[in-house]
């Protein structure tokens, strides 16, 4: 069967669903794979290195022609319309922002697999796209910030006198949240991070980072869970002390296929120093700061709030390298001698599935629908 890796076409898109290393894995396993010529210019993966890896580069996308294809964003609707009933995608998907394209994926029959939905189970590990993309923007956001601040991040001891190192404050401490506290710590800075589980706070201090101890309660297990306006609304009040002492606040905190909850208000960001740094990582769901608008950055008075938008297309070779092991790993369990055949009994390959023969398997976008 054949595999087809498109030219990335979504503005800003600078990873690649598959480098020359993927290529071996899928060649391995008995597949042709036809990569787009320039596929992977922007990860500086050439035409070259993915023909000496085994795949076919070809001159236009084979979308239509081949039986999978790996992308990072979503097809265009031109391109999924050429798709064929059976024809099997993997890509970041999220229903709620692609509700035509989802429409038209049923109505073609093909079996779509959203990378967005990807169970939170031991053995989707492999294929869990969400984090391994969620370390590159949390490591990422530090160096935004960095570039930003109008001083130093370290301590630094001179003949002139001492500079004392910047407070940075991370809010939500899941992948994203403690690369950011791992990064900030390796450029000197002195860090303390807030979630509401209890667990991240032992990951936190692991780090080398204080963790903000809040009296509200606490959520048990490995993700945050979506919480009422009334315990927003409290935790806000209790966390200003700590975002008016900060100079970066890095937030972190986005629910998949749910508004991004308000941690920063407005009246915080004014009670900062001037020339302090927000970054926003939930700004394209939304925006856990007051303000913040993906893409963009605005002035809240003296701050400046940096609106993430795709941070880890800003460093694509690592992002692209990640994310292609990751749908590599995905396509492995649904293949054999061969031939991609998706057994929807298993729980991995039927959570994340979004449509198959005709229907839309997930049930919250049949609801939307």
């Amino acid at each position: 069967m054949r595999v087809g890796i498109p030219a990335e076409s979504r503005p800003a898109e600078r990873r690649v669903a598959c480098v020359p290393d993927t290529v071996r894995t899928l060649v391995g396993a008995g597949l042709v794979v036809d990569v787009q010529s320039g596929a992977g210019t922007h990860a500086y993966a050439a035409d070259a290195a993915y023909r000496a890896a085994g795949a076919q580069v070809v001159a236009q996308d084979t979308v239509g022609e081949v039986e999978a294809v790996l992308s990072v964003q979503p097809l265009e609707i031109a391109q999924a319309r050429r798709l064929r009933p059976g024809d099997i995608t993997i890509s970041f998907l999220s229903p709620p922002n692609e509700l035509e394209l989802v429409r038209v994926l049923a109505e073609r029959g093909v079996t779509s697999f959203s990378l967005d939905l990807l169970p939170r189970v031991t053995r989707a590990q492999g294929a869990d796209a969400l984090s391994s993309q969620a370390l590159v923007a949390g490591y990422r956001a530090v160096l935004v910030a960095a570039e930003r601040l109008p001083r130093f991040l370290p301590m630094f001891t001179t003949a002139a006198g001492t500079v004392p190192p910047a407070k940075v404050l991370v809010l939500g401490a899941g992948v994203a949240g403690l690369q950011a506290i791992a990064t900030a710590r390796r450029l000197g800075a002195v860090v303390e991070a807030y979630d509401v589980r209890a667990a991240a706070a032992e990951e936190v201090r692991s780090l080398g980072a204080r963790f903000v101890e809040l009296p509200l309660e606490t959520q048990q297990g490995v993700y945050a869970a979506e919480q009422s306006e009334t315990f927003l609304e409290r935790q806000r009040e209790l966390i200003a002390e700590r975002v008016a002492a900060s100079d970066v606040v890095i937030t972190t905190a986005a629910i998949p296929g749910r508004a991004a909850p308000v941690l920063v208000t407005t009246d915080m960001l004014k009670a900062m120093a001037p020339g302090s740094v927000v970054v926003d990582l939930a700004a394209e769901s939304g925006g856990n700061c007051a303000g913040s608008v993906a893409g963009q950055e605005v002035w809240v008075g003296d701050v400046l709030v940096h609106g993430a938008r795709n941070m880890p297309s800003g460093m694509p070779i690592h992002a692209s390298k990640l994310y292609a092991r990751n749908v590599a790993n995905l396509l492995m369990m649904m293949t054999e001698d061969g031939v991609v055949e998706p057994d929807l009994t298993d729980e991995v390959l039927a959570g994340c599935c979004l449509t198959h023969a005709g229907e839309v398997r997930h049930e919250p976008t049949r609801g939307l629908l």
